[in-house]
């Protein structure tokens, strides 16, 4: 909305944004952001969701449109001339740990948490693990239409804590984020969605990432503050914060996620091909994936030696995940739940004579809901009438879905079997799966390969402590 006002007001026609109450906030936020300083507003009162229809039409008579109107007569507003940020060797503030802390939080360039003061010194010890110049630009991040840099992702990644050996995977990172296929304008959504990172490849054992029991839980360096890095990224460069007022809007938000690290010795035994390769990348390559994640599952535990009896409550509780908010697939066009399997679950479908293919279309064929569930939510989420002929007509799915005009018809929840990706993770001794759900074209899955410097193993050699805890 804001992006579109700006584009009427620089073409010389007179614009007005119209919100309900609860985004006035992130309106005027993101019109600062983008050089409004005083963003024209015509405000709804309330939540347009909630309301009855008589109550909708007389708060439209009485509220927007006199305030439509008024804001119309207005002068066009100034664009603002944003200050100069810092430059890249710019210090910008000087004293103690906690001095340091308290001029972070105040300025929302934290995430909450203590951070680590990024020092000139200690950057350029991040930089040396890239072959790439500093000042790159590697993207411009919306809301805030700033430069993700070379130098910019060092800061951040010795901010969030990570060792500096770990820059090749931040790069990566953050081109994958910058790809507008990922939309990371639509980060501070209301859905409250995080963004997860998926390691695979050689680097995952090389700096010691954990990918077995415990796998998602903080605690691993490599893990735990390779996810708080995009997380911090996207605050301080996109400019998406999390405060009442500001341009994330995520109506109840989600614990951050730790990175995920793929088991590659466990896919190799069992037969099957890693996430990268599944993602068009090579064996050899280590590749980043991001994605979006809007919901997780409860843990799927699956017994039994057969792939029969594993499916059982994988198809179960992998499909309730998805539920009804599947809807947005069909309306968008994308859906790319997210399934990650213990080794032990995994090997009894390699035994079995099942690929991850046909795991795919088992739960594409099988997980299915009545169109007017998924026909009624969306009224519930927008209060606006959509049907699946709607999504038929524009091609965004196939004429499965409209095979009769029955509303108890049953219809697909996912919409392509290539588009569920199957990662294998966590405790090899224990017979789990959990499911990750992504929010349609928000958060896209974006693969980017991690790209080494010259002189990697004599980096990492100098680089590594003299013991390490294994």
């Amino acid at each position: 909305m804001s992006r579109a006002y700006l584009a009427a007001e620089q073409g010389g026609a007179r614009a007005v944004a119209i919100t309900q109450t609860s985004f006035m906030g992130m309106q005027r936020a993101t019109g600062k952001a983008i050089g409004v300083q005083d963003i024209a507003i015509a405000e709804y009162p309330g939540v347009i969701t909630i309301d009855a229809q008589d109550e909708f039409e007389r708060k439209v008579r009485e509220n927007l449109f006199p305030a439509l109107m008024e804001r119309l007569r207005e002068p066009p507003k100034a664009l603002v001339k944003e200050a100069p940020e810092p430059a890249p060797r710019d210090i910008v503030f000087t004293g103690s740990f906690d001095a340091v802390q308290e001029h972070f939080h105040q300025r929302l360039w934290s995430d909450g948490l203590p951070v680590v003061p990024p020092t000139i010194e200690r950057v350029e010890r991040f930089l040396a693990f890239t072959d790439r110049d500093p000042n790159e630009v590697i993207g411009v991040l919306l809301p805030e239409l700033r430069e993700a840099t070379v130098w910019n992702v060092a800061v951040n990644g010795a901010m969030a804590g990570c060792r500096p050996e770990y820059m090749p995977i931040l790069v990566a990172i953050a081109e994958a984020i910058s790809d507008p296929e990922f939309r990371i304008q639509d980060a501070g959504s209301t859905p409250g969605w995080e963004p997860l990172v998926i390691v695979s490849g050689s680097l995952v054992r090389e700096l010691e990432f954990n990918f077995q029991a415990g796998a998602m839980r903080v605690g691993s360096q490599a893990n735990s503050s390779i996810g708080r890095f995009l997380r911090m990224f996207m605050r301080n460069v996109a400019g998406l914060l999390s405060y009442p007022g500001q341009t994330d809007k995520g109506t109840i938000g989600m614990s951050f996620n730790v990175a995920l690290a793929e088991n590659d010795e466990a896919v190799k035994s069992i037969g099957w091909e890693p996430f990268r390769v599944d993602r068009g990348f090579s064996r050899d390559d280590t590749v980043v994936t991001v994605q979006s994640v809007v919901a997780i599952s409860p843990p799927i535990y699956s017994g039994g030696d057969t792939a029969e009896t594993q499916l059982e409550f994988i198809t179960t509780i992998f499909g309730s995940a998805n539920g009804p908010f599947a809807f947005t697939g069909p309306v968008f066009g994308h859906w790319h739940p997210l399934l990650v399997m213990s080794p032990v679950v995994a090997k009894v479908f390699a035994d079995n004579g099942w690929s991850k293919d046909d795991i795919r279309k088992h739960l594409r064929e099988s997980i299915k809901l009545p169109a007017r569930v998924l026909e009624r939510y969306y009224w519930h989420v927008s209060a606006a009438a959509w049907k699946l002929e709607d999504s038929v007509a524009e091609g965004t799915i196939g004429d499965e879905y409209v095979q009769s005009k029955d509303p108890e018809r049953l219809v697909p929840v996912l919409m392509r079997a290539d588009w569920i990706n199957i990662v294998i993770a966590g405790d090899p001794g224990r017979n789990q799966s959990r499911a990750y759900i992504n929010n349609h074209e928000q958060g896209a899955p974006v693969s980017r390969r991690v790209v080494l410097p010259k002189a990697w193993k004599a980096l990492l050699e100098k680089a590594r402590p003299a013991a390490r805890i294994v």
